[in-house]
């Protein structure tokens, strides 16, 4: 391949099931090198199996792929249009004599193969009607094989795997063309990414036998071998290939779960992938920094409280209007009831004093409890049992003084130790009936943040409400 030629990457989903996490990380890795080399990111739906392939499946890959963020070049390419183009390239070996027609039928096929079995030999079909003339055909139904070649050996230099080589005696005259004018998977996948000038073929490592039967195909048409990077796979905590018995397993799952896109692409980035000792980075870093010699042979293992840890640094470092507008489509996402105006106002004053150690967007909503609920307030079981008799006489107390005091944190902090200390306590025993009552959680913000917020009139209408 010439290095002349811009870098050209894709992500080729199938849809007949949700964008899975290691599907999404391809598609990030792709996403990133193409941009990181000022490039192109194209996206190619890959549905040629009619039977599973759904437009629900394709729509929700392409949602996942944009609440993650990447985004692609052009049109999403469908593989299965393209069919009479990949059929076209099997007959163009056919009629240079790079590829011939097999009559073999399949219970003859699969007679070879007990026999060799029973022989101990090798099950690796060898057509008989390699070299028969065409003169010599039957008048039946017949598949398109490329003609393999059949000594030496094949070697691909994989940009993360190295150089692999195998024995052309393991290879056999795959069929590229089925009985029925169909073409195979193979064929499509390696006409497609010709056609659409792909460069760089960034996939996951279970692939990576298939590159030696697409090899094949490129060299017998005399294209451009792509550079090949196979990525190791995704294994969960206990070393197995990720799977739904680890837990979530799609990226829809993450984001009903409410990890911000910015932490997933941190994570996911980070994931068989490194920048020296950086653990957290920015778009615009990650971006600068990818390249394909940071990826790792070995598997990675996804590990959801690194994934957290990530989460809640993007959470704390987003600008909260920013925090604020991915919160109100995590909540449309959701299904949950729409914020009114005074909801709006307060969530996003409130900003500032949630996003601190909030790891997920449902973390961060039961802190702004205070904010989003309304009078009266029914505390939680925790929050109730603080709010005793004794708290409730100290709570009156304190409501009496509040509407002559300046609204400013010293003040409100000074009134508060001030009638602490008269009852023999300290601030920070009046702590949980302040919280139990201005939010009915005995975690929320700083009871003073949350007065400041609320504002003069709220707080002391909460307080007594609760003092009762």
């Amino acid at each position: 391949m010439s290095l002349s030629k811009p870098v050209v990457t894709r992500f080729a989903p199938s849809p007949t099931g949700a964008l899975h996490i290691g599907g999404a990380r391809t598609a990030l890795f792709n996403w990133l090198f193409a941009r990181n080399q000022g490039g192109k990111f194209l996206l190619r739906i890959e549905d040629t199996d009619r039977a599973r392939s759904t437009p629900e499946n394709t729509a929700e890959i392409l949602a996942g792929l944009t609440w993650l963020g990447i985004d692609w070049d052009g049109e999403p390419i469908h593989q299965f249009e393209r069919a009479p183009r990949h059929a076209e390239v099997a007959r163009e070996l056919l009629a240079q004599d790079k590829a011939y027609k097999c009559f073999s039928t399949q219970e003859e096929i699969e007679a070879f193969r007990e026999k060799a079995r029973a022989e101990g030999t090798s099950t690796l079909f060898r057509s008989p009607w390699r070299d028969v003339p065409s003169s010599q055909h039957p008048d039946l139904p017949f598949v398109i094989r490329i003609k393999a070649p059949q000594t030496g050996a094949q070697t691909v230099h994989d940009a993360v795997q190295g150089d692999v080589t195998v024995s052309n005696e393991q290879m056999d005259d795959m069929v590229m063309l089925r009985s029925d004018g169909t073409p195979v998977y193979m064929l499509a996948v390696v006409v497609d990414d010709h056609d659409m000038g792909v460069t760089h073929v960034i996939r996951g490592d279970d692939h990576l036998n298939n590159a030696f039967r697409q090899k094949m195909i490129y060299d017998a048409m005399g294209w451009d071998f792509p550079v090949m990077a196979h990525i190791p796979l995704i294994f969960g905590p206990d070393g197995k290939k990720l799977s739904k018995r680890h837990g979530a397993t799609a990226a829809s799952e993450y984001q009903a779960l409410g990890y911000p896109a910015a932490g997933m692409r941190n994570y996911l980035t980070r994931l068989g992938w490194s920048h020296g000792d950086d653990e957290f980075f920015t778009d615009a870093q990650a971006k600068e920094w990818f390249n394909l010699e940071g990826i790792g042979r070995a598997p990675a293992r996804f590990d959801t409280k690194k994934l957290e840890h990530l989460s809640g640094q993007h959470i704390a470092r987003t600008e909260d209007t920013d925090l604020f507008a991915q919160l109100t489509a995590f909540l449309a996402k959701t299904g949950a009831p729409a914020l009114d105006p005074a909801q709006e106002d307060l969530l996003l004053r409130s900003m500032y004093t949630l996003k601190e150690r909030a790891k997920t967007f449902p973390e961060l909503l039961e802190k702004a409890h205070f904010a989003l609920t309304c009078r009266p307030i029914t505390p939680d079981e925790k929050a109730a049992a603080a709010l005793d008799p004794v708290s409730r006489g100290i709570l009156n107390e304190l409501t009496e003084g509040l509407p002559g005091v300046s609204w400013e944190r010293e003040a409100l902090e000074h009134l508060v130790t001030e009638v602490a200390e008269k009852h023999g306590t300290k601030l920070g025993k009046l702590a949980a009936p302040l919280r139990s009552a201005l939010a009915g959680r005995t975690v929320s913000p700083s009871v003073f943040d949350m007065m400041l917020i609320l504002g003069r009139d709220e707080s002391i209408a909460r307080l007594k409400d609760a003092s009762i």
